[in-house]
């Protein structure tokens, strides 16, 4: 069995849809969706539509959790707008523009996710328990970076009992295996892309016949430049600013 794991779309087709055609080529039977599908990108009705879709045409083979960013747009008010302003005014006015244009239908689709799921995997001769997150176990916005001290990774995911816990949020892929033996892996960004090269990233979760598993951070190349000019069209204060984020250093 092969599941994908994918995070942070942040309303980006062409990084999606070139995602997705990697997942069909890995042959891969589940879909999860870790958040944050359409904050700040060039096409959010699309992403947050796309996910939807999935959701009726794949049904119990698809689960999808709620990102930080999805709540911002499901919460919106000017006092969420200030929050944002006093960390980044690009995304602060880039929230703003992305509620004035996202439909109200694909609003309460985000309102209604979950914050998180634990999914318990049947296969052959093996149970897994997997936990997805946006942030981490006790957040929607912790982040689990790949320079954290293995302590503090033990610490945040302490009651989270699985076998993997899934994160996103901080668009930077890492895995750890703890000394209890439990994973946790950040899986990256599939739209906004902190890496040097801002590639989409995603992972491959397989399980093998014999009970064991591997798990894998798939790299993919499409037009970052492209996505870049399209940001940036957008218009909005700080959308040179942010279009920038998407090109490699």
């Amino acid at each position: 069995m092969k599941i994908a794991v994918i995070s942070d779309i942040h309303g980006n087709k062409l990084a999606l849809d070139a995602v997705l055609e990697d997942i069909k080529k890995q042959n891969c039977d589940k879909i999860f969706c870790l958040g944050d599908i359409a904050m700040a990108g060039y096409d959010p009705n699309y992403t947050i539509e796309k996910m939807m879709e999935m959701q009726i045409t794949m049904g119990r083979n698809f689960e999808i959790i709620q990102g930080n960013t999805d709540k911002l747009i499901a919460q919106y008010s000017d006092t969420k707008f200030l929050e944002v302003s006093k960390k980044s005014s690009p995304m602060a006015h880039a929230l703003a523009n992305d509620v004035l244009i996202i439909k109200k239908e694909n609003v309460n689709f985000l309102k209604g996710l979950p914050q998180d799921k634990m999914v318990d995997i049947k296969y052959k001769k093996r149970t897994m328990r997997l936990h997805l997150v946006h942030g981490s176990p006790r957040r929607q916005d912790e982040n689990i970076y790949p320079y954290l001290e293995m302590s503090k990774v033990e610490s945040i995911v302490s009651r989270s009992f699985s076998d993997v816990v899934f994160c996103g949020h901080t668009h930077i892929p890492c895995g750890f295996v703890l000394n209890s033996g439990q994973q946790v892996i950040n899986v990256g960004s599939v739209g906004r892309s902190m890496i040097p090269a801002r590639m989409p990233v995603y992972v491959v979760l397989e399980i093998n016949d014999n009970g064991t598993f591997e798990i894998e951070h798939k790299f993919i190349n499409y037009d970052n430049k492209k996505v870049s000019r399209l940001i940036a069209s957008r218009g909005f204060t700080g959308a040179d600013e942010l279009a920038k984020m998407f090109l490699a250093e």
